[in-house]
């Protein structure tokens, strides 16, 4: 698997976003373009302990059920979202896609990038953990956009 900590795999990510304007359309969602960017970035900084999404225990006990099945495959299409990512107005679009490159470019600062060990959702957290969850979520929007 393609690492977020890598330079050259951290790069090929970003070289995808690059890809994206702000006409490009979703091949299924809701979101338009600026809308994944916020929504891809605030789930991310959450590795960095710089966002905090409240679950209550139902929720992180599902989360740490799940965490090995979803960790270990493709995101599926359409999946439920924590309603602190979900962003429905509109962003600037150059905006919100540099502050995503900036804050995911600080992944191949290597391990030392990840600030949280125990996600609310996920449960215990390594640096495997991190980078699947990271990369996976991030690939899965772009190929909602094509990219």
């Amino acid at each position: 698997m393609k690492s977020i900590f890598n330079t050259k795999d951290n790069q090929e990510i970003i070289a995808r976003i690059h890809k994206l304007t702000p006409e490009s359309q979703a091949v299924w969602g809701k979101m338009n373009v600026d809308q994944m960017f916020k929504h891809t970035n605030e789930a991310l900084i959450v590795a960095f302990g710089e966002n905090t999404v409240k679950v209550n225990f139902f929720m992180r006990l599902l989360g740490r059920m799940l965490k090995n099945k979803v960790f270990n495959s493709e995101f599926k299409r359409n999946s439920p979202t924590a309603k602190e990512f979900i962003f429905t107005d509109n962003y600037d679009f150059e905006t919100s896609k540099k502050e995503l490159v900036k804050n995911f470019s600080r992944f191949a600062e290597g391990h030392q990038s990840i600030k949280i060990t125990d996600h609310p959702f996920w449960g215990k957290m390594n640096y495997e953990d991190w980078n699947k969850l990271m990369w996976n979520h991030v690939d899965h929007h772009l190929r909602q956009f094509r990219v």
